[in-house]
């Protein structure tokens, strides 16, 4: 069984995230896309959906209103930027509330909770994300910024915001953690060496028991995350031979 999903979301960028995770797993398949609650409404009237991944902030009528004018709701999967609306949207029996930029990680986390699924990351038939060509998302300026793992040099965090340094390019102020950033970045591509830092593996040209260089760039290493060079040894290590 596949289940048919309806992506509902007024960011384009943010439905074309959705559709790449769902290509990743052989059970789920996209058959429709609505930029908001009523076209989804309407959709819905003479199309059969198993799963709704629903936007909850959209213009005139939001992702938790429209869920409760349906009489027989399909399972509902609730995306999002803001954390406010997650007590709401489990109310409504959600299978899962997830926070823009969507990982990979976090959505597979999200459709294991689906009947009869069961489904990895390493599983999935996706590109692959230990593979420096591969991308996320960030939500920055009002948008979703598409960011190719090669691109970042190292992140940043600055109070509630990170700041993504890129290369060849101006760095990028997005407003999220920098332990979901972690989370949301392959653990074979980036490490975490402070408490404020996160480094590019790829792009590190020296480091020390005490820093990290990429460049010209001196990044210090925290001292809760001294061990974390071991790790760093062992890649440098697997690298060269």
């Amino acid at each position: 069984m596949k289940w048919k999903c309806l992506l509902v979301d007024d960011e384009p960028l943010a439905i074309e995230v959705l559709q790449t995770h769902i290509e990743s797993v052989e059970q789920l398949e996209v058959v429709g896309t609505c930029n908001s609650a009523f076209k989804a409404m309407e959709f819905l009237k003479d199309n059969q959906v198993d799963l709704i991944f629903l936007d909850i902030q959209m213009p005139k009528l939001t992702g938790t209103s429209f869920v409760k004018t349906l009489q027989s709701p399909p399972k509902v999967i609730f995306t999002t930027a803001f954390k406010e609306y997650a007590a709401d949207a489990f109310e409504l029996d959600a299978v899962d509330y997830l926070l823009k930029p969507i990982s990979l990680e976090r959505f597979l986390r999200a459709i294991n909770k689906l009947p009869n699924i069961n489904i990895s990351e390493t599983g999935a038939n996706t590109e692959s994300t230990d593979s420096i060509s591969g991308f996320t998302y960030f939500r920055a300026d009002r948008k979703m910024i598409k960011l190719f793992y090669d691109e970042i040099l190292y992140i940043e965090s600055i109070k509630d915001y990170i700041k993504i340094y890129r290369d060849g390019n101006n760095p990028i102020l997005v407003k999220q953690t920098i332990s979901s950033t972690e989370d949301m970045l392959p653990k074979n591509l980036f490490l975490r060496i402070h408490r404020s830092f996160i480094v590019s593996l790829k792009k590190i040209t020296a480091y020390t028991y005490y820093d990290v260089e990429i460049g010209k760039i001196e990044i210090p290493v925290g001292r809760l995350y001294k061990s974390q060079l071991k790790k760093l040894t062992h890649i440098k290590q697997k690298e060269d031979q």
